[in-house]
């Protein structure tokens, strides 16, 4: 790694210079391709490089990309992630299912991760959607995919409403006799937790709003101080054998403790 900051200009060209344009984050293969056929091999080459005609040839990017070559920064950086406008769960199966109690689990369980990260966004959802479907590589067996979309009927980001609702189009594209091996939820329209409009005439209560707010808030805490799913509901069911198996899971060195490298 070369630390270039506090570089004089000449120093700088050096280092630059040494650096084949390929190499330069932005630029493909084929771009790389181009430049060279035009005397531009390195860093340094492109740096220098008229800005008008890297724009005609590379679009605004290349363009961009010579400003910053030359100390301009051109791309703002971000202190804090934006939040998602949309948000799925979704996972392939362990093994294919074919029982309505199974599936009814891993949709559960889905919404409830689902749900997790809306909290953790501090956001509310308006549309809640669901899918199934079954492996469409066994081309032995009947192929069925299917969704459900729903307008919730006011932003919430409660669990065992959001639970409810998934439920309820699972129930409306679920199928028997079908080996179902993929199934997801995800949730969109997001609006900001602030934003929320009291409803004086509809279903919507302030009160209970708050209510759910703060369940919700202590079940997060609990599961982020002693482990995911320390606390979940029983519609997720316990064992979940239907579980992706995971055999092949990269090494968490620096996110779980049981698996830190020691010599």
């Amino acid at each position: 790694m070369v630390n270039l900051c506090g570089l004089d200009g000449q120093a700088l060209d050096t280092h630059l210079a040494a650096i084949p344009v390929e190499d330069i984050w932005g630029i493909g293969r084929k771009c790389a391709l181009f430049l060279t056929n035009y005397d531009i091999a390195t860093a340094r080459d492109l740096k220098y490089a008229d800005a008008k005609w890297v724009r005609r040839h590379l679009t605004i990017v290349g363009e961009r990309i010579v400003f910053e070559l030359h100390g301009t920064a051109c791309l703002p950086i971000e202190s804090e992630p934006k939040n998602k406008k949309g948000i799925m769960c979704s996972k392939t199966f362990g093994r294919e299912i074919t029982s309505s109690q199974e599936l009814q689990e891993a949709i559960a369980t889905y919404t409830a991760r689902a749900a997790e990260k809306l909290r953790g966004q501090e956001t509310q959802a308006t549309v809640l959607s669901v899918f199934v479907q079954t492996n469409r590589f066994n081309t032995a067996l009947p192929y069925y995919t299917n969704s459900y979309d729903i307008a919730l009927p006011y932003p919430t980001s409660f669990t065992p409403d959001l639970i409810h609702h998934a439920l309820t189009g699972l129930k409306a594209i679920y199928r028997e006799g079908y080996r179902y091996k993929k199934a997801g939820v995800s949730l969109t329209k997001i609006v900001p937790e602030e934003h929320i409009q009291p409803d004086l005439f509809g279903e919507f209560s302030l009160h209970d709003h708050y209510k759910q707010a703060r369940l919700m808030c202590i079940l997060d805490a609990l599961n982020t101080i002693y482990g995911r799913d320390t606390l979940f509901f029983a519609i997720q069911g316990a064992t979940r054998p239907w579980k992706m198996h995971q055999s092949k899971l990269s090494g968490r060195f620096t996110t779980q403790w049981s698996e830190i490298l020691s010599l």
